[in-house]
């Protein structure tokens, strides 16, 4: 074994014996371990043996300008040793802090002029759902609370914010969610719409749920409601045509406020600073952010509101707005996104992402020819393969199967990560993207499908 070799396995056996990961799998995890991953440069990585992976999956949807960036370590250098901490507490700020919330108001929709900074976007989604109450109650509507989310979404995973999402794969038995107050939707699937439905049938059915839900519940008890623009982790679900707009109409006409869950779509994911308004013609009360906001250099979180929002929060002067972390408005992370966002403007990185983008979606298409390919789907760089038993009824392969983990495996054997979320395969590459990188992409992911085809024909699988 050579001293690489040696120290890899070392820090495999160190991670195994002592890390809980998020999400972690335990039967899998103390089989196998985890993945050791040492340095990254752009698009790759290398794990600690050495082993070079081109990753698709940009980090967790977050590494949009790319790994390995020095001038992003020489800005987070320098304001570590200038002021590495400072608390922004009820009067005091930070240069750096001051100067971020100045740039996510010029660079955000309408009058969304405020900004409260949090750890991530869990944290964010948290406060956003207090704020929601708060704002109903300074308004003289202190019944108005309740939230409404839709199946299928991934909020977060505070206790609140996971209990605002509802993901399959997240509601397991051993925890308990928050379910008073909060309500959930169908997901705005077109795939999965119902057989002979159009998708402009789907789309009315699906807004007067909304309408029905109101009818039933109150609008007087409705406060807020949550939506990421494409449901990320619950399938990369791009909504039918127009919804989104006719959900944010219903939410003006009731005096819901509408929270925009950015923190995968925004910073150009979609080659928009932020989708809502630009990419779907909503223009939010409330966003939610993090990811890209740093490219994950530094963790930071922001919940961005309007004007309207702070106002009716403000009038009566005497009150306080009890929420917020240690952490909120860091000056390093604040000037790692300074940066970040720096590069994003200087490199027309949201421009690279709209034109590589529709040459990936192009491509990625092409993989439909597939037997257990059903949909791939997505918009930009944020996109996804759905795998079927049957591309005619669209029924699932067994879970046991776990086919989105096996054709990763086969993937990442040949040098390309991509995410298996169950029967899924999800990719969110940095905004770097070449044309020769999704060149890579499909070409490998193309191969990949098509050995893990061969294996379930050789295993006896029935495939429609």
């Amino acid at each position: 074994m050579t001293a690489q070799n040696f120290a890899a396995q070392s820090l495999w056996e160190m991670d195994r014996a002592h890390a809980l990961h998020p999400w972690t799998n335990f039967g899998p995890f103390e089989d196998q371990g985890a993945l050791v991953i040492s340095r990254g440069e752009g698009c790759w990585l290398w794990d600690a043996n050495g082993q070079k992976y081109f990753d698709a999956v940009g980090g967790l949807w977050c590494t949009n300008i790319g790994l390995g960036r020095r001038e992003m370590a020489r800005a987070i250098a320098d304001q570590a040793e200038r002021l590495a901490f400072s608390n922004t507490f009820v009067d005091m700020t930070n240069d750096p802090s001051a100067r971020l919330a100045a740039k996510l108001a010029e660079l955000a929709p309408g009058d969304l002029n405020r900004v409260h900074f949090t750890t991530g976007g869990s944290t964010a989604v948290d406060t956003a759902a207090r704020m929601v109450q708060y704002y109903q109650s300074c308004m003289g509507r202190p019944q108005k609370m309740d939230i409404v989310a839709r199946d299928y979404s991934y909020h977060g995973s505070t206790y609140l914010s996971q209990s605002v999402g509802k993901r399959p794969g997240d509601r397991v038995d051993e925890f308990r969610y928050k379910t008073d107050g909060i309500h959930h939707l169908s997901v705005p699937n077109p795939y999965r719409r119902p057989a002979g439905m159009t998708e402009a049938e789907f789309c009315d059915a699906l807004v007067r749920e909304f309408e029905d839900l109101i009818d039933r519940v109150g609008a007087d008890r409705i406060g807020g409601f949550f939506a990421e623009p494409i449901q990320a982790s619950g399938g990369v679900i791009v909504p039918p045509e127009g919804y989104l707009k006719r959900m944010w109409e219903v939410c003006r006409k009731h005096d819901i406020l509408f929270v925009a869950d950015e923190v995968v779509t925004a910073f150009g994911r979609l080659g928009h600073w932020f989708a809502s308004w630009d990419e779907f013609g909503v223009q939010p009360d409330i966003i939610c952010t993090a990811k890209g906001l740093s490219s994950g250099y530094i963790p930071i979180g922001a919940m961005i509101f309007s004007d309207r929002v702070w106002n009716a929060m403000a009038a009566q002067g005497e009150r306080w707005f009890t929420s917020g972390f240690t952490y909120s408005g860091h000056p390093v992370a604040c000037a790692a996104s300074l940066k970040n966002i720096e590069i994003l403007e200087r490199e027309d990185l949201l421009g690279n992402a709209a034109r590589v983008g529709a040459v990936f979606e192009r491509e990625l298409k092409a993989l439909e020819h597939h037997a257990i390919v059903g949909q791939v789907r997505g918009k930009k760089l944020m996109m996804c393969v759905e795998n079927v038993a049957d591309k005619e009824t669209k029924a699932l392969l067994p879970d046991e199967l776990n086919i989105g983990k096996r054709i990763s495996d086969v993937c990442e054997g040949m040098g390309l990560m991509v995410r298996p979320i169950g029967h899924l395969n999800v990719m969110s590459p940095p905004l770097v993207l070449t044309e020769e990188d999704v060149g890579f992409i499909t070409r490998t992911l193309d191969k990949a499908i098509g050995k893990v085809t061969d294996q379930l024909v050789r295993e006896g699988v029935k495939l429609g």
